[in-house]
C-alpha cells in the first residue's frame, strides 16, 4: 500500500489488482469497472483478500458479467500537495493521486482485453474519497475533450471536500504547514528538502495536516485542488457547461445517504453541554459559528440564505421533520461536500443520468454498503433490498441503464431518470420514487455561490 494516515506503507505503491469470473480467449469480453477506495483522501488501499470488495455486486445475478480493476493511488501529502513550489518545479505534478488513477484507466482501456474486459465498455466507481475520485476523472481537462476512456460513472456519497486552487492562500497554508512540520521550513529549497526526508517525517507532518481542520471548520485538508493542468475548472462549473460538454462520460449516477453529513461535523452540535474544540453545543447560535467557520467565504446574505434554506426546524424529500442543530448541520455539510457533487456530476451527463438517496436507518456515511461491498448476511436475509439497490448497480455497470437488467418484481419501482425530477429511494420497507423539491432548490443555491466556498 502507499504511504498512509499512521502507517508508512511503501513508495512503491502502484499497482493493480483484477477480479472477475473466470474468462478464456475467445470468449466476450465483458464491461470493466475501475474501482477507487476512499478513505477521505488521506488513506486506503487497493489490497485485497478473496472475494474481494464490490464481489456481491458481481454475484447480484447470474447476467452480470464485470471485471473489477482494484489500483492503488497515492494518498495525502504523497498524493496531493498543493502550492506554488509544486507548481514550479518542472520535476514535480500538483494532485498526483489523481494523476495515478489515469494511468489505471488508461492501463485499462490499453490491457483489459487481454484479461477479459471489453475497452470499449469501461465504467469507474468509488465511495466517499473513492466517489470523489470519480467525480475528479470525470471532469479531468473539462470542456477540452479527447478519446474517452471510459463512458459510465458510478459516484457514492462522493467526498467533495472544497477545492480551492491549487496556489491560493489556502492551499499555500497547507504546504507550509507541512514543510515546517517536516523540518524543512529554514532550507533553501523547501521542496527539494521535502524529497529528501525520509517516509516517516513526512507521513508525521500528513498527520498534523490532515488532523488540523477536523470538527473545527468540518473541512479536511488533502484533496484535489484546481491545478489548471488535470482539473482545470470547479465542478460547478465543469458540471453547468452544456450538452455534457464538461464531463468526460456518458452515463452518471450519483448516491448519498440521507444523515452521512453527520458524520463530519462537530458532535457537540447535538448537546445542549458545549463540548469538543474549539466547543459547540445545541444551539442556533452555536449552529450559526459552525457555518461560518464552514464557509467563510460567503457573504453575509448569503449565510442569511443558507439558514433559512435549512432552518432550525425543518424537513427534507425523506424526513417529515427535523428539529435541532446537530442535524441542520449534517444537512448542510451532506449537501455541500457529498450529495450536490453527486447530483452535479450524475445530472451532467448527456444520454442517462440517475440520482440515489439511501435513507435505511441509521443512514450515516458508507451505512449502505453493506449491500454491496463485503460479502455479509444481510444481501441473504434481505433480497428485496439487495436485488433491486445492488442490481441496481450491477445493470448499469452492464449497460449504463440501472433498469435494464432490473432483478425485482414489475411492481417494485425502478431507478428514475434525473431528467424526471425524481430521485431514487432506498428507505427500511423497499424502494420510492421522489420529487426533488428542496434538495433542488438547496443544491441550486450551492451552485450559485460556489466560487466561494468553493466548489
Amino acid at each position: 500500500m502507499c504511504p498512509q494516515r499512521t502507517v508508512n506503507g511503501s513508495e512503491d505503491c502502484l499497482y493493480l489488482g483484477l477480479y472477475g469470473r473466470p474468462w478464456t480467449a475467445g470468449q466476450p469480453l465483458r464491461p470493466a469497472v475501475v474501482t477507487f477506495y476512499g478513505g477521505a483522501f488521506i488513506q486506503g488501499s487497493a489490497s485485497f483478500t478473496l472475494p474481494p470488495s464490490a464481489y456481491p455486486i458481481l454475484n447480484v445475478s447470474t447476467e452480470t458479467d464485470l471485471m473489477f480493476v482494484y489500483p492503488n493511488y497515492r494518498v495525502n501529502a504523497f498524493g496531493f500537495l498543493p502550492g506554488k513550489e509544486v507548481a514550479a518545479d518542472p520535476l514535480s505534478d500538483l494532485n498526483p493521486g489523481l494523476l495515478d488513477q489515469d494511468a489505471a484507466i488508461r492501463w485499462t482501456k490499453a490491457y483489459i482485453k487481454h484479461f477479459g474486459g471489453d475497452p470499449d465498455k469501461i465504467s469507474i466507481w468509488g465511495q466517499s474519497a473513492g466517489g470523489g475520485s470519480v467525480v475528479a476523472q470525470v471532469i479531468a481537462h473539462a470542456g477540452e475533450k479527447e478519446t474517452p476512456l471510459f463512458d459510465k460513472a458510478l459516484a457514492s456519497s462522493p467526498f467533495w471536500p472544497k477545492t480551492y486552487a491549487s496556489e491560493s492562500n489556502e492551499a499555500q497554508w497547507i504546504y507550509d504547514t507541512f514543510v515546517a512540520k517536516a523540518g524543512c521550513a529554514g532550507a533553501a529549497d523547501s521542496l527539494a528538502c521535502l524529497k529528501s526526508a525520509d517516509v516517516q517525517t513526512l507521513r508525521d507532518a500528513s498527520l498534523y495536516v490532515a488532523g488540523s481542520h477536523t470538527y473545527n471548520t468540518s473541512s479536511y485538508t488533502w484533496g484535489p485542488t484546481i491545478d489548471g493542468r488535470f482539473l482545470t475548472r470547479p465542478l460547478s462549473e465543469a458540471a453547468s457547461l452544456p450538452g455534457g460538454a464538461g464531463v468526460n462520460i456518458e452515463y452518471g449516477f450519483g448516491m448519498y445517504n440521507t444523515h452521512e453529513g453527520e458524520n463530519f461535523i462537530p458532535p457537540g452540535l447535538q448537546n445542549a453541554e458545549a463540548s469538543g474544540s474549539p466547543p459547540f453545543n445545541s444551539s442556533d447560535a452555536s449552529f450559526d459559528i459552525w457555518l461560518r467557520g464552514f464557509l467563510p467565504g460567503l457573504r453575509r446574505c448569503e449565510i442569511e440564505k443558507a439558514r433559512k434554506l435549512y432552518p432550525a426546524v425543518g424537513s427534507t424529500e425523506t424526513l417529515n421533520s427535523y428539529n435541532g442543530s446537530y442535524t441542520r448541520a449534517g444537512l448542510v455539510y451532506r449537501d455541500v461536500v457529498l450529495a450536490c457533487p453527486a447530483y452535479w456530476m450524475a445530472g451532467a451527463a448527456p444520454k442517462g443520468s440517475y440520482l440515489g438517496e439511501y435513507s435505511i436507518s441509521p443512514a450515516k456515511h458508507a451505512s449502505d454498503t453493506i449491500y454491496w461491498n463485503q460479502v455479509n448476511a444481510v444481501q441473504k436475509t434481505d433480497p428485496l433490498h439487495y436485488e433491486g439497490y445492488t442490481g441496481a448497480f450491477a445493470s448499469f455497470f452492464m449497460t449504463g441503464d440501472p433498469n435494464a437488467l432490473k432483478l425485482t418484481a414489475s411492481s417494485v419501482v425502478g431507478v428514475p431518470a434525473l431528467e424526471t425530477g425524481e430521485e431514487f429511494n432506498i428507505n427500511a420497507e423497499g424502494f420510492a420514487d421522489l420529487e426533488l423539491t428542496q434538495f433542488k432548490t438547496r443544491c441550486d443555491f450551492w451552485k450559485k455561490v460556489a466560487p466561494r466556498i468553493p466548489m
